[in-house]
């Protein structure tokens, strides 16, 4: 099966750090394709937690992050384990956004089910770490967000293609000290 994807490019003031410039139609199909998918899902996703907290989110299996990152300590849905989980996300309005897509597999990502039974997560992004609460979006909250989700994370397109499944999106609130 073909895609056809017309990819913009993220805006330049939405890059927190310098990322060097390479063909985006490039990168859009290699961290898009069956071999890097098959990589991401049973590799990078052991990986990268590790790589990502022992670096403070300098960098991840792929090398640094192209764009913005951050590490879920989620508890287990069933067990109660501690299970994390790196995520693309998307900063919007102060909070960050994280998208249950699963690269678009016909089936909702086990940490989506974790975060619905236990909202209440650790979040690790490069150089800081804090406790917040996961909130769900419903879908009017989504659709207003899903064109910067797709401007900013430009591989959704491509997993909104594979997939007739309503795509969650999760709001990280962080939570005070009390």
């Amino acid at each position: 099966m073909r895609f056809t994807v017309k990819w913009t490019g993220r805006p330049a003031h939405r890059i927190p750090y310098p990322v060097p410039i390479v063909n985006e139609r490039f990168v859009l199909w290699a961290s898009t394709n069956a071999f890097t998918t098959w990589v991401i899902r049973h590799v990078a996703t052991r990986l990268d937690p590790w790589l990502f907290k022992a670096s403070n989110g300098r960098f991840t299996s792929m090398g640094k992050p192209s764009m913005p990152m951050v590490t879920l300590m989620t508890a287990g849905a069933k067990t109660g384990k501690p299970r994390p989980v790196h995520l693309a996300c998307i900063e919007h309005e102060g909070q960050r956004l994280v998208v249950a897509s699963a690269m678009g597999q016909q089936r909702h990502p086990a940490w989506r089910y974790n975060l619905e039974a236990h909202p209440e997560i650790g979040v690790q992004a490069p150089g800081e770490r804090y406790r917040a609460r996961a909130e769900l979006l419903d879908d009017r909250e989504k659709d207003a967000v899903w064109p910067l989700i797709k401007e900013t994370i430009p591989q959704m397109v491509v997993y909104e293609q594979r997939t007739d499944r309503n795509i969650g999106v999760f709001r990280l609130v962080p939570l005070t000290d009390s």
